[in-house]
């Protein structure tokens, strides 16, 4: 009997061990589809609040000064001040901790400033700021020593309008909790992380790979190979250094 009169086709192995990739992949599709499913369901659940609020350490934000709450402008740079405000938080109401330099011993204190924006940022429309409170921003460069490049930011042209003011932080609500939920996030977590697909799902989802360093790593001037694509005899010098 001809296998062509055969009433189903024959798959070769090669076919099948695709098939089989393929069918893989679109597992892992819609594996990722469903974790954010369920982190926005888990981010859209209520607060519920506590029958007994607890202090849970100490928080750290700016306000305004006497000074400036004495001025004419007090409601003006309130208004900025909720738009460029940060907060920390910390066990201790000092903000202390140790010295990580190998010579130098005891305790230093945190630092906390307020939030600058990057040029990209301050170029886009999610800065939401008057023309006014712009005025109020420098344009400076920043060099990073360790990264070896500079950046340019925009900061608070007068800081001493503000002041850190350190409060406890109450806990008075909570996330209502879904255990289904929880369960299923944790499932597919697990899968995903102990066979490491995490590299394969964003060459699916978003066209190439995880890079797991840094971006500005294959930037710094020690990896960057001066000779690489060029023949030996169009830059002799730079060879031969």
């Amino acid at each position: 009997m001809d296998l062509r009169d055969w009433p189903y086709q024959l798959k070769s192995a090669r076919r099948k061990k695709r098939l089989v990739r393929k069918d893989f992949d679109k597992q892992l599709i819609s594996l990722r589809k469903r974790d954010q499913e369920l982190w926005l369901q888990k981010r859209l659940l209520p607060m519920v609040p506590l029958e007994r609020p607890y202090q849970r350490g100490w928080k750290s934000d700016f306000v305004l000064s006497d000074r400036t709450k004495r001025s004419d402008k007090a409601d003006f740079y309130q208004q900025l001040l909720d738009k460029i405000n940060t907060r920390k938080f910390h066990y201790d109401a000092s903000f202390k901790v140790k010295n990580k330099k190998k010579r130098k011993y005891g305790l230093s204190l945190i630092p906390q400033e307020l939030q600058w924006f990057s040029e990209r940022e301050w170029n886009s429309s999610r800065v939401e700021l008057s023309a006014d409170e712009r005025l109020c921003f420098l344009k400076t460069e920043i060099w990073s020593s360790d990264m070896n490049y500079s950046t340019i930011r925009y900061v608070y042209n007068h800081p001493a309008d503000f002041v850190l003011k350190v409060s406890p932080y109450i806990i008075s609500e909570v996330k209502l909790l879904d255990t289904d939920l929880e369960r299923e996030i944790a499932a597919i977590r697990n899968f995903i992380d102990h066979r490491d697909l995490w590299p394969k799902i964003h060459k699916l989802t978003i066209g190439k790979r995880y890079r797991y360093r840094a971006w500005s790593e294959t930037n710094l001037p020690k990896y960057i190979n001066k000779l690489k694509n060029k023949p030996m005899y169009t830059d002799k010098e730079v060879y031969m250094d």
